[in-house]
């Protein structure tokens, strides 16, 4: 039997307010046909979907219009993300028109119904402009919960519809049979102020959360920006300006003095000078000639450049970016999962409070027991909304990854931004990470002239190698040579170095051990020189024949002039930190001191740097790996926290949960710090998602009437819950004025 073909997409949703109505969409989604996983995020409003590739998305689009929600589906990205921004600015307007119509008519109900309550007619009056608040400008709450109720689902909507219904309905009656009430020995109160205020409350946090949410997604729409949506088209030399989504690869562009680059290509004309300080960290500008690389994005400046477009769309450096970032607010951190599960439970039990409050008044209130306890029940009702807690999350983390985004440090996922902050050891490579990562041969020891003479064959020997040594070599010898000579048997050793044969002889470069190894000797001029460098913190590299060692190399690769603050910011922090390279004891040594690097492993094999650091698992450390995401793979891979020190060109590798841009360290204490930050508002706005309900619910039940006749009066209930998610929204965009 041929396995399932599954596939991954993420889709937008409509109509979520709150962290049960995830729920709802989540279980809704999760019980059709070939869905096989199903994760819905409130804040950036979509839903993550594993199913069958057979699947017809359109059905799961039916599904959940059933229980009031809504699924934009569209094969073009382009088109879906001006859907998903219409149906927003058509919410936004939609709640400001119903939060305007409903406060106007609200107004004269709470005026009679405070201060005024003896006004003849009075509640025909208010039942008059009530009506229309609820059944209007408040309908969607009903709706909701109506079609919530079919399919045996509860949310956000079915606590204000019951609350707002249940005192209208009250209240109605009251007004047309006042007789039944008098006759019982009760007053036939009536309190459409209570359900117009909520109704208009209620409208007024969700206007105010609707702003204050957008403001969660500048770092999306700054990265977006950064492209431009007109291209200049040389077609056979004439300039055509044209749509950006109309360009193909292979098309050729012209960008012109001060405009953005609009896609990824190659300069065929022209130079000037880019900055690329978006992609690549660096603040100077690049000089680009005729077969340089150009980047989406990035700004030209004085001159003008024709470049063949290599790659568009979701394929160029900024498109990784943009699908990066929207991956990682997409996705759901372990503490997020946990506020879903409560979420999920919240409303029934909200409902079984609120009907036990109800009862307990019945039973042991007093004359007016009846009407008091179903203001309590509808205080319950109001005040217990579960929208602080579902945003709680998603908005920190919305916008601590855009932070990280606009800092040059790319968020992979949320679980690693989560967990960055338990952090408590730091290992580092150094080629590339701690150093510059541009080796440079700085010295050559021959053992005699006659070895001398076998230059050509040391450079022809690495440049079959990759290893940044080697280029470092050939760079070398540039424009000294002869030429190459003809090599056989090439073979890589590895972490020990390359071998080749020429003339029947075989020949090495690499490490002295490798010569060791081999049993060649080296002689003693050549080691006395060699030890010379070492302790001046070079890197030695060796060229021997099958008997004798014939030269020795010194290389070095500066240290970032960065890396000692950034190091020192970690110690600060009470963070230990690791060197762990496969360079030699001395150089290893030399650049951790330079660095105060405490604890320094040198000479070792990739697999040696993720057993060391299994180890300082093993021991409760929470471990972080910093490297160049290309040699260190397997160590980023073993890490709890993997951080990959790359240029703009190489964020696409899936090698590190986080992506640090440039060559900055600093962005390293940077990381861990947003990750202290972001987890510290998500733990305050779950504290008070959490307290408000704690302490709000029993108060609205009637908990202190006993004491003190204190009774929580049902609109005051409304306006708490409204801005009980607003100060959620705005607590986490605090995070936008950090500093790392």
């Amino acid at each position: 039997m041929s396995e399932k073909q599954i596939k991954t997409i993420t889709l937008p949703v409509t109509g979520m307010t709150c962290a049960a109505c995830v729920n709802s969409v989540e279980k809704t989604l999760q019980k059709q046909p070939g869905v096989q996983h199903t994760e819905v995020n409130l804040g950036t409003h979509e839903a993550t979907l594993e199913l069958e590739t057979h699947v017809d998305e359109k059905s799961l689009a039916q599904a959940l219009e059933a229980v009031g929600y809504g699924l934009i589906i569209t094969e073009d990205e382009e088109e879906s993300q001006e859907l998903v921004q219409a149906e927003q600015h058509k919410r936004y307007q939609s709640i400001r028109a119903n939060l305007i119509g409903a406060s106007i008519l609200t107004l004269p109900v709470f005026i009679i119904g405070m201060f005024l309550p003896e006004l003849e007619n009075g509640p025909y009056v208010s039942l008059a402009f009530t009506a229309p608040v609820l059944l209007i400008f408040g309908r969607q709450f009903y709706q909701h919960a109506f079609k919530q109720a079919i399919q045996k689902t509860a949310s956000m909507d079915t606590l204000v519809a019951l609350s707002t219904g249940i005192a209208f309905i009250f209240s109605l009656f009251n007004t047309v049979f006042p007789k039944f009430m008098l006759a019982n020995g009760l007053e036939p109160h009536v309190y459409y102020e209570a359900a117009a205020v909520i109704i208009t409350f209620i409208l007024l946090g969700k206007f105010l959360e609707e702003r204050a949410k957008a403001k969660t997604g500048t770092a999306i729409q700054k990265l977006m920006s950064l492209q431009p949506q007109t291209v200049h088209e040389l077609v056979n030399g004439q300039q055509q300006d044209k749509p950006l989504k109309t360009v193909n690869p292979q098309d050729i562009l012209l960008v012109k003095p001060g405009e953005n680059i609009a896609l990824d290509g190659e300069v065929i004309e022209g130079n000037s000078y880019v900055n690329e300080s978006m992609i690549s960290g660096e603040p100077v500008a690049v000089e680009k000639n005729v077969g340089d690389k150009l980047y989406a994005g990035t700004i030209n400046q004085k001159g003008s450049l024709t470049y063949r477009v290599d790659k568009t769309g979701k394929e160029t450096v900024l498109g990784q970016i943009l699908e990066m970032v929207k991956k990682a607010q997409g996705s759901k951190a372990p503490v997020q999962r946990l506020a879903d599960k409560i979420a999920a439970i919240f409303v029934p039990i909200v409902l079984g409070i609120a009907i036990l409050t109800f009862a307990a008044w019945l039973i042991f209130g007093g004359a007016d027991a009846s009407v008091q306890g179903m203001l309590a029940a509808i205080s319950v009702l109001v005040i217990a909304c579960p929208c602080a807690l579902g945003l709680a999350t998603p908005t920190a983390l919305m916008v601590g990854i855009g932070k990280g985004a606009q800092h040059h440090i790319l968020i992979k996922d949320a679980r690693s931004l989560e967990l960055a902050h338990k952090v408590n050891a730091v290992v580092f490579d150094k080629t590339g990470t701690l150093t510059i990562g541009e080796p440079k041969v700085v010295g050559i020891e021959w053992l005699d002239e006659a070895a001398k003479e076998q230059a050509d064959l040391l450079v022809t020997i690495e440049k079959h190698s990759e290893h940044p040594l080697a280029e470092a070599i050939v760079n070398a010898f540039e424009g000294k040579l002869s030429g190459e000579i003809e090599a056989k048997d090439f073979q890589s050793l590895t972490a020990s170095g390359v071998s080749a044969s020429y003339l029947g002889k075989s020949f090495y470069i690499g490490k002295k051990g490798l010569l060791i190894e081999k049993g060649i000797t080296i002689e003693e001029s050549l080691l006395s020189k060699a030890s010379k460098w070492q302790n001046e913190s070079k890197t030695i590299v060796w060229f021997a024949d099958e008997s004798k060692a014939l030269a020795a190399m010194a290389i070095e690769d500066p240290v970032k002039i960065e890396s000692k603050s950034a190091i020192d910011q970690l110690h600060h922090q009470g963070i230990d930190t690791y060197l762990l390279t496969g360079d030699n004891q001395q150089t290893a040594q030399a650049v951790a001191e330079e660095l105060g690097i405490q604890n320094v492993k040198s000479e070792l094999l990739p697999s040696e740097k993720s057993a060391f650091i299994k180890r300082l698992q093993s021991k409760g450390k929470t471990v972080a790996m910093v490297g160049d995401g290309i040699n260190d793979s397997e160590a980023l891979a073993v890490a709890d926290v993997s951080m990959a020190m790359g240029s703009g060109s190489d964020i696409a590798l899936d090698v590190a949960q986080i992506a640090l841009i440039g060559r900055d360290m600093q962005t390293v204490p940077n990381a861990l710090n947003l990750s202290k930050k972001t987890v510290n508002t998500i733990r305050q706005n779950l504290f008070w998602a959490f307290i408000y309900n704690i302490i709000g619910i029993p108060i609205a039940a009637g908990l202190l009437y006993p004491f003190n006749g204190f009774m929580l009066n049902p609109m005051i209930a409304g306006a708490a819950m409204a801005f009980s998610s607003v100060s959620v929204v705005l607590n986490s965009l605090r995070l936008k004025s950090i500093r790392l």
